[in-house]
Protein backbone atom coordinates (compact mmCIF):
# COMPACT_ATOMS: atom_id res chain seq x y z
CA UNK A 1 0.00 0.00 0.00
CA UNK A 2 2.92 2.50 1.31
CA UNK A 3 4.94 1.57 -2.01
CA UNK A 4 2.64 2.59 -4.39
CA UNK A 5 2.61 6.00 -2.69
CA UNK A 6 6.08 6.16 -2.82
CA UNK A 7 6.24 5.24 -6.39
CA UNK A 8 3.03 7.84 -7.50
CA UNK A 9 5.83 10.24 -5.37
CA UNK A 10 8.46 9.77 -7.68
CA UNK A 11 6.55 9.87 -10.39
CA UNK A 12 5.16 13.50 -9.46
CA UNK A 13 9.06 14.26 -8.35
CA UNK A 14 10.14 13.57 -11.51
CA UNK A 15 6.97 15.20 -13.33
CA UNK A 16 7.76 18.52 -11.48
CA UNK A 17 11.85 18.53 -12.22
CA UNK A 18 11.21 17.78 -15.69
CA UNK A 19 8.51 21.05 -16.07
CA UNK A 20 11.04 23.44 -14.16
CA UNK A 21 13.40 22.20 -16.44
CA UNK A 22 11.38 22.70 -19.30
CA UNK A 23 10.56 26.35 -17.62
CA UNK A 24 14.17 27.03 -17.42
CA UNK A 25 15.37 25.72 -20.61
CA UNK A 26 12.35 26.15 -23.09
CA UNK A 27 12.26 24.82 -26.03
CA UNK A 28 14.47 21.62 -24.70
CA UNK A 29 14.18 18.11 -26.14
CA UNK A 30 13.77 14.67 -24.56
CA UNK A 31 17.83 14.06 -25.63
CA UNK A 32 18.75 17.18 -23.22
CA UNK A 33 15.86 16.76 -20.65
CA UNK A 34 17.78 13.08 -20.32
CA UNK A 35 21.04 14.17 -19.88
CA UNK A 36 20.70 16.96 -17.44
CA UNK A 37 18.52 15.02 -15.79
CA UNK A 38 19.80 10.93 -15.82
CA UNK A 39 16.34 9.64 -16.08
CA UNK A 40 15.99 7.61 -19.24
CA UNK A 41 14.59 8.75 -22.52
CA UNK A 42 11.58 6.68 -22.13
CA UNK A 43 10.82 8.37 -18.60
CA UNK A 44 11.13 11.56 -19.70
CA UNK A 45 9.09 10.65 -22.65
CA UNK A 46 6.53 9.98 -20.29
CA UNK A 47 6.51 12.55 -18.30
CA UNK A 48 6.68 15.10 -20.96
CA UNK A 49 3.38 13.47 -22.00
CA UNK A 50 1.64 13.56 -18.62
CA UNK A 51 2.40 17.13 -19.07
CA UNK A 52 1.44 18.22 -22.13
CA UNK A 53 -2.07 15.63 -21.37
CA UNK A 54 -1.75 18.20 -18.02
CA UNK A 55 -1.99 21.06 -20.60
CA UNK A 56 1.49 22.32 -18.98
CA UNK A 57 3.73 21.98 -21.86
CA UNK A 58 3.30 22.02 -25.85
CA UNK A 59 5.57 20.50 -28.21
CA UNK A 60 7.29 22.17 -30.73
CA UNK A 61 9.57 21.55 -33.24
CA UNK A 62 12.20 22.58 -31.00
CA UNK A 63 11.20 20.91 -28.04
CA UNK A 64 8.68 20.98 -24.96
CA UNK A 65 7.21 24.93 -24.00
CA UNK A 66 5.17 26.16 -21.48
CA UNK A 67 1.55 27.10 -21.87
CA UNK A 68 -0.69 29.58 -20.46
CA UNK A 69 -1.67 27.05 -17.78
CA UNK A 70 1.89 27.11 -16.98
CA UNK A 71 2.14 29.81 -14.32
CA UNK A 72 -1.03 28.95 -12.74
CA UNK A 73 -0.56 25.80 -11.75
CA UNK A 74 2.96 26.92 -10.31
CA UNK A 75 1.43 29.40 -8.50
CA UNK A 76 -0.94 27.06 -7.16
CA UNK A 77 1.12 24.34 -6.37
CA UNK A 78 2.87 24.73 -3.37
CA UNK A 79 -0.38 25.44 -1.80
CA UNK A 80 -1.93 22.00 -2.81
CA UNK A 81 1.35 19.70 -2.15
CA UNK A 82 0.86 21.84 1.76
CA UNK A 83 -2.44 19.93 1.72
CA UNK A 84 -1.27 16.75 0.92
CA UNK A 85 1.36 17.11 3.36
CA UNK A 86 -1.41 17.95 5.71
CA UNK A 87 -3.70 15.01 5.16
CA UNK A 88 -0.42 12.19 5.36
CA UNK A 89 0.56 14.00 8.54
CA UNK A 90 -3.00 13.46 10.22
CA UNK A 91 -2.75 9.54 8.87
CA UNK A 92 0.48 8.96 10.87
CA UNK A 93 -0.61 5.93 13.11
CA UNK A 94 1.89 6.60 15.93
CA UNK A 95 0.86 10.49 16.50
CA UNK A 96 -2.76 9.66 16.84
CA UNK A 97 -2.08 7.09 19.05
CA UNK A 98 -0.28 8.49 21.10
CA UNK A 99 -3.16 11.75 21.51
CA UNK A 100 -5.62 8.95 22.60
CA UNK A 101 -3.32 8.38 25.69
Amino acid sequence: MISRLEKEVNMLDRHLEILRLVIDSEPIGIVKVSDQTGYAHHKVRYSLRVLEEENLIDPSGQGAITTKETNEFIEQIDSKLGEVEDKLVTMKIEDSMSNEQ
